[in-house]
């Protein structure tokens, strides 16, 4: 099973197939936004396999990194 964490847009190419780079927690990565034409430098998606699939607004992805950061904290108390 995979788990979409969302991601903040830093640039963003023209073309068909247009490609950008996202924020992923500190680490710059590509992927392309044919799939959300609509997406603008600074919003938040979910991205699969290097394509964008989904715009967040911002109290959503805020909310769901926040919960990621509570389970990876809960994961490494645990852990030691």
């Amino acid at each position: 099973m995979c788990t979409a964490v969302p991601v903040k847009i830093i640039d963003i190419g023209a073309g068909a197939m247009p490609m950008g780079h996202v924020d992923h927690g500190g680490r710059v990565v590509s992927c392309c936004f044919a799939y959300v034409p609509e997406a603008q430098v600074g919003d938040y998606v979910v991205i699969q396999n290097g394509f964008a699939i989904d715009l967040l607004d911002e109290e959503s992805a805020t909310a769901s990194l926040a919960a990621f950061a509570e389970v990876t904290a809960a994961e490494t108390v645990s852990s030691t």
